[in-house]
């Protein structure tokens, strides 16, 4: 024992001399560069070298050599152009306008009160559509590993039992990071039932990157990869392409953001986590459904649907409604004699037929309030929070209640709201066409041996397509986009976009006098990233909506209320 116990000695010891002796290599070879870049400029600038501070440890001077490469100026001439239509707001201009204040909205606390005419929807229903989803944190107070065993792998697990229980029901899902372990360890059989969810609309990936990435920090270089990674393993293994963003928890939002998920050709995009001054001005001019343009884009091609999420959190609380008192009594999670309950101490109640008028007007009150803050009567209202539906008793105790809820408001024209089931009147079965993607109620293509590749160029039908009804089955042509122009202060992507263009035969062409230090061409443009692009210029329309359990809505066409 002694004998091992030396040698275990001797053993980190030697692992901690070479772990010195490679830094002191690092720091020698630093001082011999430095002592070169002294001699080549002995006339010129003194340059800083590495130094000894007082607790032993060495500090290296930060690098001198420029962190962009120069740009010729007629690189940027595109910018300037005058064609296109002109941005209804601009963010900097917003921003410098706000007070920034904290002022007390009541009910909802960052906003304001919301009050209605009961006849309002009298010729036009109110049309609602009931998101669910778990946010899963790919790090945060766990593990990965530790999340995953504790939660994820039970919330995927019992998605499949659950969905497959009622076609009606409808389930999201983002971070393929945790998608892809889960897939590792399931049966042949259970595989094929997720790619038959996903063909008849039932589970829809949204944005389809590894996590959902910090926007404040991040290089979108890293941006891009955590993106390619996730939409290369979904077209390898289940066959579909994303086509809704989603972003409930970056702390912030990046125009580089929409950007990147417009040329990976998603036609939609959610955001929450703004300020909240912002949301109150958003939310009183009702701008809070707009089309996302870059500063530096002149012709809209750039143009991305996006939803602003109105209130404080993505829970249940702060998703159905102005009053999270009232919206904690429909998250079913917190029915009495479960782990959590409702701060404000009124919990839920179980639906049932003694109770479901008063409780189906009751939540009917708060979806109206929520809708007066856009300019369309479709409602979109996420089902939700951190690691939810980890249990099947969470399963079954939110989509029975909320099902209850449904057949109440469905069974009363007289409320004129509507959560249906079926594709609107008007709409086409079949449809050809489309940007690459999982249409609701067609097979998901089969995974090929070539598809993780993501190398050969894809092609595109149109300048127009045919968009889909999400969980119907049915596709209808694409609808106009609302007129309101949003354009984001973006001044780190205006390089990226120049750099190289794609042919409708998949060549790269970079543009005149770029460096292609910082941008080298490529054989052809990453296939999941680039899927069903023609060039830069190509310009996808806002599908139309519907359905009530629904994959996250395909866009909302903006119509004056």
């Amino acid at each position: 024992c002694d004998l091992q116990s030396q040698i275990s000695v001797l053993q980190n010891r030697i692992e901690q001399l070479e772990q010195l002796l490679e830094e002191n290599h690092e720091i020698i070879s630093h001082i011999k560069e430095s002592v070169l870049e002294l001699t080549a400029h002995a006339e010129g600038q003194p340059v800083l070298l590495p130094y000894h501070t007082p607790n032993g440890s060495w500090v290296l001077p930060p690098e001198n050599r420029p962190s962009f490469f120069s740009i010729s100026p007629q690189d940027c001439q595109f910018a300037l152009g005058s064609g296109g239509q002109k941005p209804d707001l601009q963010m900097l201009a917003v921003a410098s306008v706000l007070p920034f204040d904290n002022q007390d909205g009541g009910v909802w606390k960052q906003g304001f009160d919301i009050t209605y005419e009961p006849h309002e929807w009298d010729t036009e229903p109110l049309q609602v559509f009931v998101v669910p989803h778990s946010h899963n944190d790919p790090g945060w107070i766990k593990t990965f590993e530790k999340y995953y065993a504790d939660q994820t792998q039970h919330i995927l697990n019992s998605m499949v039992l659950k969905l497959q229980e009622d076609p009606r029901r409808r389930f999201i899902w983002s971070e393929i990071s945790f998608f892809s372990k889960w897939w590792d360890n399931i049966s042949t059989q259970k595989r094929a039932a997720v790619r038959r969810l996903v063909g008849n609309g039932q589970l829809e990936m949204v944005t389809g990157g590894w996590v959902m990435p910090d926007e404040a920090n991040s290089h979108y270089f890293a941006m891009i990869d955590q993106l390619i990674e996730g939409h290369q393993w979904l077209e390898k293994n289940i066959g579909v392409t994303p086509r809704s963003g989603w972003a409930v928890d970056p702390f912030g939002h990046s125009a580089t953001m929409p950007y990147l998920l417009r040329r990976a050709n998603l036609t939609s995009m959610l955001i929450q986590r703004v300020h909240y001054a912002i949301k109150k001005h958003f939310a009183a001019t009702h701008n809070l459904e707009f089309m996302w343009r870059q500063t530096w884009d002149p012709d809209s091609s750039t143009d991305i649907f996006c939803h602003m999420m109105p209130f404080y959190s993505y829970d249940v609380p702060h998703t159905c409604g102005p009053d999270p008192k009232i919206c904690c009594q429909f998250d079913f999670k917190r029915l009495p004699g479960g782990r959590i309950n409702c701060p404000w101490k009124v919990p839920p109640r179980a639906i049932t037929e003694a109770n479901v008028a008063e409780r189906g007007h009751l939540l009917l009150d708060q979806y109206r309030k929520k809708s007066k803050l856009f300019r369309s009567k479709v409602l979109l209202v996420p089902l939700g929070d951190d690691f939810r539906y980890d249990k099947p008793q969470e399963w079954d105790a939110q989509f029975l209640n909320y099902q209850r809820l449904f057949d109440f408001l469905n069974a009363h024209p007289s409320l004129h709201v509507q959560v249906p089931h079926r594709a609107p009147k008007g709409l086409q079965p079949g449809g050809a066409g489309g940007p690459r993607g999982a249409q609701p109620g067609v097979r998901p293509r089969e995974p090929s041996a070539r598809s993780g590749q993501g190398l050969r160029p894809t092609e595109w039908p149109g300048p127009s397509y045919q968009s889909t009804v999400p969980g119907s089955g049915w596709h209808g042509a694409g609808a106009s986009g609302c007129g309101l122009v949003l354009a984001w202060p973006a001044q780190d992507m205006s390089q990226a976009r120049h750099s190289t263009s794609w042919g409708q035969d998949g060549e790269a062409r970079p543009c005149p006098s770029f460096s292609q230090q910082l941008f080298p061409p490529v054989a052809s443009p990453p296939r999941s990233l680039f899927p069903g692009t023609r060039g830069w210029g190509c310009k996808a329309r806002p599908p139309l909506l519907s359905t009530g359990w629904a994959p996250f809505p395909h866009l909302v066409p903006c119509v004056s209320r």
